[in-house]
């Protein structure tokens, strides 16, 4: 099969094309004949050298996938041969085969592409893990998103709004931020020319952000500490910025904050086929009658993986890029 590897450590023009021997699935796994593949942030950190993929995960990168399931591993009841599916795996996705747990696939969304379907799986994962699970959102409260305009912020927007939350985000262009205000912000940021600690303050006339979600780290660590609500909840998922920083933790004392974070990748297969049957049943109604998609800013055949994430490496996207596999 044709799939896409890293070959050393290093900037996107590491990612080359080569021939894989085609995968099968082992017990209570699948075989997805790809469709098309979303593109990440970690298959960035995997390129460079700093993600490795788990014990027993395939090297190539690539987190989601959708297409048409064409083998069966031994004990898998729920699908069959012929079944359009988007899932959630730990690597390999950028290839035309790609194996996938049986309970991490989700039924192609009634009406989505399959370009669309591939942009679903990591960042709805994610979101409702950490904005719903870990952050506690609920309806009435404030949410604040870094990076408002990623395929997880777009993500965050919609979902938080379908489910009764306000939002403010942070973006670093006037366009991104009224991207995300056409998706339902209520407020938007550009965190190039405002300070978000003071503008958090005003838009919630001085009552902060019930939960947080950080994509940024460093600096923003103490700032997101100011800009909280009291009994705030802040959720960190990544470290654009650096994972070391100052902070004043006093801020944590008074306002009575949650601090928390979390990492996908490397949860066990049953974690998330929870997560899965979760979104399957409050989140999948929603994609199917468009009150939530996917964000998609461009795609690219597959060959050129390494033009997708030149893309993402910029920072100029609007949410997600996909590749066509097929």
């Amino acid at each position: 099969m044709n799939a896409i590897a890293i070959t050393e450590p290093g900037g996107p023009k590491v990612l080359q094309p080569v021939q894989r021997p085609i995968p099968e699935p082992g017990p209570g796994e699948v075989r997805i004949a790809v469709r098309a593949a979303g593109v990440n942030r970690p298959d960035m950190l995997q390129r460079q050298g700093a993600y490795p993929p788990p014990k027993g995960a395939s090297d190539l990168p690539g987190l989601e996938v959708s297409g048409t399931i064409d083998a069966l591993g031994e004990g898998v009841s729920r699908w069959s041969a012929g079944n359009q599916v988007c899932a959630l795996v730990p690597g390999g996705g950028y290839a035309e085969y790609c194996i996938a747990h049986a309970s991490n696939c989700l039924p192609l969304p009634a009406g989505f592409t399959f370009t669309e379907a591939a942009a679903v799986p990591e960042t709805f994962f994610t979101v409702w893990h950490n904005v719903f699970e870990r952050g506690g959102l609920g309806r009435g409260e404030t949410m604040l998103v870094h990076g408002g305009a990623s395929g997880i912020g777009t993500t965050a927007i919609q979902l938080a709004v379908a489910f009764g939350a306000r939002v403010i985000v942070t973006a670093g262009t006037d366009e991104k931020c009224r991207a995300c205000v056409a998706l339902g912000a209520y407020r938007a940021i550009n965190y190039r020319s405002e300070d978000f600690v003071d503008a958090v303050r005003n838009a919630t006339d001085g009552h902060g952000a019930d939960v947080i979600l950080d994509m940024v780290g460093g600096d923003y660590i103490d700032r997101n500490y100011s800009a909280a609500a009291i009994d705030g909840r802040i959720v960190q998922i990544a470290f654009l910025k650096g994972r070391k920083a100052e902070a004043d933790f006093s801020k944590l004392m008074m306002k009575r904050l949650t601090h928390t974070g979390s990492t996908l990748r490397a949860r066990s297969v049953e974690f998330k086929a929870r997560l899965a049957s979760e979104l399957d049943e409050a989140v999948w109604p929603l994609l199917e009658q468009r009150k939530v998609a996917p964000v998609i800013d461009m795609i690219f055949p597959l060959a050129d993986a390494w033009r997708a994430h030149e893309r993402m490496d910029e920072g100029a996207h609007t949410g997600k890029i996909v590749l066509d596999v097929a």
